[in-house]
């Protein structure tokens, strides 16, 4: 193995936290603009709505997802919910994901599923409980 590599290897756990810690991060924010109109109000949106439910689910899962705790089953969760709405809102409107304004769904899906097999990573709540 190179030293590239045994580098590389070294980091790993470390570089999963960075991804966990920024995709649950940014994945709030949707939740946060659904839910309190913060960064940016999205209107006036029923807590007892589909889209009070996804903004629920992405405020709690989010930072459950930013601290590392439950990560594979909520990942799972989330991952399950970004498919959902890439189908329901994004694939009516057209084949390809950059016109159909559905990338970030679909990142979040597959980001969210790699979680949930990888796990939380050396920086997490979870990790701390497992010692």
């Amino acid at each position: 193995m190179s030293k590239i590599s045994n580098w590389c290897a070294g980091w790993a756990p470390h570089l999963l936290s960075v991804l966990r810690i920024i995709t649950g991060f940014l994945f709030m924010e949707h939740g946060t603009m659904k839910l309190f109109g913060f960064p940016a109000p999205m209107g006036d949106i029923p807590l007892l709505s589909l889209m009070g439910l996804a903004g629920t689910l992405e405020v709690v899962g989010g930072f459950l997802i930013l601290v590392g705790l439950f990560t594979q089953p909520v990942a799972f969760v989330l991952s399950g919910e970004m498919a959902f709405a890439y189908f329901m809102a994004h694939a009516p409107q057209g084949f390809w994901p950059v016109l159909n304004h559905g990338e970030p769904a679909a990142l979040y899906c597959f980001i969210f599923l790699y979680l949930a097999a990888a796990g939380g990573g050396s920086w997490s709540v979870e990790r701390i409980f497992r010692r």
